[in-house]
């Protein structure tokens, strides 16, 4: 019994440290200036794993200290998934762009938001709108379009993968996790909307 009592401490500390290293990903991130305001980019060896509207100070150190946890420790000086995000928001802002290359990696998206994120980025191009009813019809899930808004709350990768093209049925331009203003700029970037005139 003494033995058994010995051995369960020792055991512990070894399994969490061969957990952690099998759950350990290499990961980095940057923010970048955008029109939008500052953008968090995160991304895996794999690819673009996250973007994060708002990214002041405060907001990227508290979405940094979460990825850490998720990836099981501190962020690399750069990857390049990160560094190609990185060009091709620059680029996509500038007007000088209208599909992303940059390869995604959908583990922060699972079950039917990823099915829904996944038919998004892959039919619905940059100038063009989709309702969240369309989209629940083009994901095989016609009685689910507030689940799609849902999905579309839940979208890892914002811009890249173009929720804000998601629209009322109304005419309405529907919610946005980074703000309707932010929403509005980009559909008029994309010549959707009118531009803004002020």
């Amino acid at each position: 019994m003494h033995s058994e009592q010995d051995s369960r401490p020792a055991a512990a500390p070894d399994a969490a440290t061969a957990a952690a290293a099998a759950t350990r990903r290499d990961w980095a991130r940057t923010r970048l200036a955008t029109p939008i305001g500052p953008l968090l980019l995160a991304a895996t060896e794999e690819g673009l794993v996250r973007v994060v509207f708002h990214a002041d100070e405060r907001t990227a150190r508290r979405e940094t200290a979460r990825l850490e946890q998720l990836f099981g420790g501190p962020p690399l000086s750069a990857l390049p998934p990160v560094a190609t995000a990185e060009e091709e928001l620059t680029a996509y802002f500038a007007g000088e762009l209208r599909s992303f290359t940059v390869p995604l990696d959908w583990s922060l998206s699972a079950g039917f938001s990823a099915r829904v994120l996944q038919v998004l980025a892959a039919e619905v191009p940059y100038g063009s709108v989709v309702g969240y009813q369309d989209l629940a019809d083009r994901v095989g899930e016609p009685g689910a379009a507030r689940a799609v808004g849902a999905a579309m709350g839940s979208n890892p990768l914002p811009v890249v993968v173009p929720c804000h093209r998601v629209v009322a049925s109304d005419g309405g331009i529907g919610g946005f996790g980074g703000g309707l203003e932010a929403k509005r700029a980009l559909l008029a970037l994309e010549g959707v909307l009118p531009a803004p005139l002020f």
